[in-house]
C-alpha cells in the first residue's frame, strides 16, 4: 500500500495509449528506444521550442520515415514565420537518426487542464520567484473553471527558500486514482531555483470513460484469435 504509481503507465490498454508507436525486431528494440529517447531530449532542447508549452511528444514509427507528433499550446512559436522553425527543428532532428523525420503540430484547446502544462507553468512561475501557495490555488482554479471534475498539485523540495525541504499539496474536486476507467491526466516538471530544484506533480481528473473499446484491435490479439479460431475447427 502507498507506492506511487504513473497513472498514465497503470491506464496504458484501458484508455491511454503509448507515447511512442513501433513494432520491431526484439534484436532492435533497445536501440530503437535509445534513438526515441534522443530525439525526445534533443526535440525539448532545441531552442526554437523555448516558450512553447509542449505538453507531448508522440513518436511513430514507419519503416523509412519518424513522425514525431509536438502537442503545444502554442503552435505558433514552433511554426515561426512561414514555418522556418519546423525546417530548423526537422533539420536537428535529421541529424540524430538515418530514416526521414516529419513533423506534425497538433494545438492544445484547452491548455488550463492539460496536466503537463500546468506544471511546466507552476515551474516557471516559481522560478520567478512567485509565492508557492499562491501559484498552487491560481492554477487549481483556473483548471476547474476549465472544466477539469477535479485537479491535484504536488510541489516538493526547500519551498519558499526553506532550510528543509517539504512536500506541499493542494487539491480540489474528485481525483479517483485507483479507478481504472477514470481519465487521469498527468504531468511532471523541475523548477530550477536559486535555492535548489523543486519537484511538480499534476494529476487532473476529466471524467470517467465507460466505452473504451477500441475498433483497431491489438496486432497480438487478432493472432491470438485465429489460433483459438484454428484449434476449434
Amino acid at each position: 500500500m502507498g507506492q506511487k504509481v504513473n497513472p498514465i503507465g497503470l491506464r496504458l490498454g484501458v484508455n491511454k495509449t503509448w507515447k511512442s508507436k513501433w513494432y520491431v525486431d526484439p534484436r532492435e528494440y533497445a536501440d530503437t528506444l535509445h534513438e526515441d529517447l534522443v530525439l525526445r531530449k534533443a526535440l525539448l532542447a532545441c531552442p526554437e521550442v523555448q516558450g512553447a508549452d509542449i505538453a507531448d511528444v508522440e513518436i511513430v514509427r514507419k519503416p523509412q520515415r519518424i513522425t514525431l507528433v509536438i502537442a503545444t499550446a502554442r503552435p505558433g512559436i514552433i511554426i515561426g514565420a512561414k514555418g522556418a522553425n519546423v525546417e530548423k527543428i526537422g533539420e536537428a532532428m535529421q541529424k540524430l537518426t538515418d530514416k526521414k523525420v516529419q513533423i506534425k503540430i497538433k494545438e492544445i484547446k484547452k491548455p488550463e487542464v492539460d496536466a503537463q502544462i500546468i506544471a511546466l507553468s507552476v515551474a516557471k512561475q516559481l522560478e520567478n520567484r512567485g509565492a508557492f501557495r499562491r501559484v498552487m490555488k491560481n492554477c487549481v482554479s483556473r483548471a476547474i473553471a476549465g472544466g477539469a471534475q477535479g485537479i491535484k498539485i504536488k510541489c516538493s523540495g526547500r519551498l519558499g527558500g526553506a532550510e528543509i525541504a517539504r512536500s506541499e499539496w493542494m487539491k480540489e474536486g474528485r481525483v479517483p486514482l485507483h479507478t481504472l476507467r477514470s481519465d487521469i491526466d498527468y504531468g511532471f516538471a523541475t523548477a530550477n531555483t536559486s535555492f535548489g530544484a523543486i519537484g511538480i506533480k499534476v494529476w487532473v481528473f476529466n471524467g470517467e470513460i465507460y466505452d473504451h473499446a477500441s475498433n483497431e484491435e491489438d496486432a497480438g490479439g487478432v493472432l491470438k484469435k485465429k489460433t483459438d479460431d484454428a484449434s476449434r475447427s
